[in-house]
């Protein structure tokens, strides 16, 4: 993942968590935090129902907000889980490169006493 790429991901979840937070802000009036812990906690899914929209625009901005806003951040942890396994394939691969592969499944590993042992 390109570092373009990365921080596209983190500002559009910033983004929209910013934008939820000035929506609940001046649609339903709660103060700045709990705009914020609202936006967070419905964008994550948790739904602790602490705060509940009471405006007819609020539970319907609510709802778009849940539409758009979780398909982003689907996406941004999509791909940050995708980086991680694929940087692990990456060191995986090297490893084998670097140590080489010399288990062969076929053959029995020889015993660590015996006197024929190539490694002795």
């Amino acid at each position: 993942m390109t570092g373009v790429k990365i921080l596209t991901l983190i500002a559009m979840v910033l983004m929209i968590i910013a934008g939820g937070t000035v929506f609940f802000r001046f649609v339903e009036g709660w103060s700045w935090l709990d705009s914020y812990f609202f936006t967070v906690v419905t964008l994550s899914t948790v739904g602790y129902g602490e705060l509940v929209p009471a405006t007819p625009l609020g539970k319907i901005g609510t709802t778009v907000f849940i539409l758009v806003g979780l398909g982003i951040f689907a996406v941004a942890i999509q791909q940050f889980g995708a980086y991680a396994v694929r940087k692990r394939e990456e060191h995986t691969e090297w490893l084998i490169a670097r140590l080489g592969h010399r288990h062969h499944p076929d053959k029995e590993p020889p015993a660590a006493n015996d006197p024929e042992s190539p490694d002795t």
